[in-house]
C-alpha cells in the first residue's frame, strides 16, 4: 500500500454533512453507499474550479481525498457554507490517501488503481510515477494541470467522468455550469497527447488553425493539454498536422472527442 502523493484529508461528521454537500458541490449525494468514493468540486460563483476532490463516504461521514496545497482553503469555504448546520469540518493529519487493491474503485476513470484511506503509519512511502499514470490514464489534476479558479469543470471534464450533477437542486456555481452544458457544444477539453518533446507550457498548433492550446502536463513520450475542440475540429477539416514545438505530434481520439469533433464539423457546415 503506497501513499498518494500531495493529497491530504478532510473530515466532515455530524448529522447535516450530506446535507451540506448536497447544497454546495457538484457530485451527487443521494444513494452514497458506504465505501463508495465519489468525484466532485468545490466551485466559484463564476462556475470556476476552486478545489476537486475524491470523497469517500464512512459510516461516521465522509472523507475527502484532496490535494494538500487546495485543503486549507477547502476546509475555510466549507466552513463558511455550513452556517448553522451540525457539521464538524477539519484536517485529518493521522490518515493518508493510499493505493490499495481493496479500496474503492476511481470515480474518474477504471484506468486508475483502486484507493483507500489508511492511518499514517500504515502506508509505504508515496506510489512513484503517479503522474505518469495519470496522463496516460487522461486524468487532469488539481496542482499539475490547473490551480484555484483557473478552469471551468468542462474545461478539465468532469463532466465526462460523472463529476457533476446537472440534475441535483443546487451547488455553488450551478448557474455558469448548467449554462455552459445547455449551449451544446463545449470549446475547450483536456485532451492526451503522443510525440517527442513534449514539454509542460509548450504550445499545440495545427497550421492554418493556429494555437489549439497548451501542454499542462507532460511524462514521456505522453501529455496532457488544454485544448479548443472547435479549432481542432478546423485542422481536420483542413487537413493540417497537430504539431508541438515544430515536432508532430497525436490527440488521443477517444469517442467522446471525436463526436464532439463531428458536431463542431457539422456546425461549420451549416454556417
Amino acid at each position: 500500500m503506497h501513499r498518494l502523493p500531495d493529497r491530504a484529508i478532510l473530515r466532515l461528521t455530524g448529522p447535516d454533512t450530506l446535507a451540506l454537500l448536497e447544497r454546495t458541490v457538484t457530485h451527487k449525494v443521494a444513494d452514497w453507499a458506504e465505501g463508495e468514493a465519489r468525484y466532485g468540486a468545490l466551485l466559484t460563483p463564476q462556475g470556476k474550479i476552486i478545489a476537486d476532490y475524491i470523497a469517500h463516504r464512512t459510516a461516521g461521514g465522509v472523507l475527502i481525498d484532496v490535494h494538500e496545497d487546495a485543503a486549507d482553503d477547502l476546509m475555510k469555504r466549507l466552513k463558511m457554507f455550513r452556517l448553522r448546520s451540525a457539521v464538524e469540518i477539519g484536517r485529518d493529519e493521522m490518515l493518508v490517501p493510499a493505493i490499495h487493491v481493496d479500496g474503492a474503485a476511481d470515480p474518474r476513470t477504471p484506468k486508475l488503481p483502486r484507493r483507500s484511506i489508511a492511518p499514517a503509519g500504515d502506508v509505504a512511502e508515496p506510489l512513484p510515477g503517479w503522474d505518469a499514470l495519470a496522463i496516460a490514464a487522461g486524468i487532469p489534476e488539481w496542482g499539475r494541470d490547473y490551480r484555484a479558479a483557473e478552469v471551468f469543470p468542462t474545461d478539465i471534464n468532469m463532466d465526462l467522468m460523472v463529476g457533476i450533477d446537472y440534475k441535483k437542486g443546487c451547488f455553488v456555481g450551478q448557474e455558469v455550469a448548467s449554462r455552459m452544458k445547455r449551449k451544446g457544444l463545449i470549446r475547450k477539453r483536456t485532451v492526451r497527447l503522443k510525440g517527442e518533446g513534449l514539454v509542460t507550457g509548450a504550445e499545440v498548433r495545427a497550421g492554418t488553425a493556429g494555437l489549439l492550446g497548451t501542454v499542462t502536463s507532460a511524462a514521456t513520450g505522453e501529455a496532457l493539454a488544454l485544448i479548443r475542440t472547435d479549432r481542432f475540429a478546423k485542422s481536420i477539416a483542413d487537413k493540417q498536422p497537430v504539431t508541438v514545438n515544430d515536432a508532430p505530434a497525436d490527440i488521443d481520439g477517444a469517442p467522446w472527442l471525436i463526436a464532439e469533433v463531428k458536431a463542431h464539423l457539422e456546425a461549420m457546415a451549416d454556417e
